[in-house]
């Protein structure tokens, strides 16, 4: 057997791709992390850093002006940014959301006119189908999109909308035929500068304080009629589309908090002494770390294969999407409180991250589909076997 032959491992371009944006993440964006949470302000220090190393949007394709890179080294960034500060992350991951939709099925046109401006930086968009009584039940929406010559008004409110404000371009869902449900749900691109188009104020929220989250309003929208992803009724499949997509990268957002809160406390029960001896020589916060590392190394895995086999339009692709963000999310909720716990009364101050990692670590859990709805879809696929 030669012994050179990698049978199960990263290629070195994702392995060479996660020390460079590591080393970014821990000299441009860790040193801010903590007030861009205190004063809940957007991370600009990490924005201009990523979109000058060109990891701001790694997955638009060349022919827009991006890097073209593949879904695991998209979550590799993700990753890397979320285990220093995860408000941070969602530059690179909403850039990914909100175009997704585009680039899935928007015409040549539409995507010449929105995507060069992501690739450089210029502009972000962001992804609009919640709202406060649709969130779980998208097809619910109010919000009513039609055709007047050659514009469509849009008109309603959309919810919960991260990066709202910052963002330039707009993914926006509306109903064009509620007679229909989700047939009759379309998609559109919205600027902030198209007329009757307004962004609410800051949502106070938990955690990710530093990724703004508003509600947008349009009020007779004016759009040209060309700016809608798709034909006519097809919205909401290419919503669904999205997710498969956008799932992995939220796993590998909430790997990545994980590895931060596991990192940050092997550091800390190696320096911490109690009863004359290191806290790391007691037996039971070793079997705390132990767990802890399993868990993180197990959701890596789920979030690579996962996001390699959205790449390739693997059949059980929806499956390892939703098992990916589910199980790297939960794992990120348990792996902070456990380290937290392990910091003691020292976790429970903003002193050190990992009070700030736990707050960041619980939206994983909602966002894109809560875990209850990620469980309802792999049962789904597993019952049709």
């Amino acid at each position: 057997m030669n012994p050179d032959f990698d049978i199960y491992q990263l290629p070195e371009e994702h392995r060479e791709l996660r020390a460079a944006v590591r080393s970014l993440s821990e000299k441009e964006i860790a040193p801010h992390a903590a007030d861009v949470d205190d004063k809940a302000r957007y991370p600009t220090e990490a924005r201009t850093a990523l979109t000058a190393a060109g990891f701001h949007a790694v997955h638009l394709p060349e022919e827009y002006g991006g890097d073209g890179a593949d879904a695991v080294a998209g979550c590799i960034v993700i990753e890397e940014v979320a285990r220093v500060c995860a408000s941070s992350s969602l530059v690179p991951a909403i850039n990914k959301l909100g175009s997704m939709p585009i680039l899935l099925a928007a015409s040549e046109e539409l995507k010449k006119q929105v995507m060069p401006s992501i690739a450089s930086g210029e502009a972000m968009i962001s992804y609009a189908l919640s709202e406060r009584e649709s969130g779980s039940d998208a097809v619910a929406m109010k919000t009513r999109a039609r055709l007047d010559g050659d514009h469509w008004v849009l008109n309603g409110t959309k919810a919960w909308i991260t990066n709202a404000g910052v963002s330039s371009w707009y993914t926006v869902f509306a109903t064009t035929d509620p007679e229909k449900g989700a047939n009759g749900v379309s998609a559109f691109v919205v600027h902030a500068d198209d007329p009757g188009f307004e962004v609410g104020p800051k949502e106070r929220k938990l955690g990710i304080k530093g990724s703004p989250t508003c509600e947008i309003y349009m009020t007779n929208c004016t759009i040209p009629a060309d700016r809608i992803i798709g034909e006519p009724g097809t919205g909401f499949k290419t919503a669904m589309r999205t997710f498969d997509h956008t799932r992995p990268t939220i796993g590998a957002q909430a790997l990545g908090i994980a590895q931060g809160a596991l990192d940050a406390s092997v550091a800390y029960v190696k320096e911490r002494r109690q009863f004359g001896r290191s806290i790391s020589d007691f037996q039971g916060v070793q079997f705390m770390l132990a767990d802890m590392a399993m868990k993180v190394e197990a959701a890596r895995q789920l979030v690579y294969v996962a996001a390699a086999k959205v790449e390739r339009g693997d059949k059980d692709m929806t499956f390892m999407a939703s098992a990916a963000k589910c199980y790297a999310s939960d794992v990120a909720m348990d792996v902070t409180v456990d380290a937290v716990q392990l910091f003691g009364g020292a976790g429970y101050t903003q002193d050190f991250p990992v009070e700030r990692m736990m707050r960041d670590a619980k939206i994983t859990q909602i966002y894109e589909g809560t875990n209850q709805i990620q469980r309802m879809v792999m049962a789904r696929a597993v019952l049709k076997g």
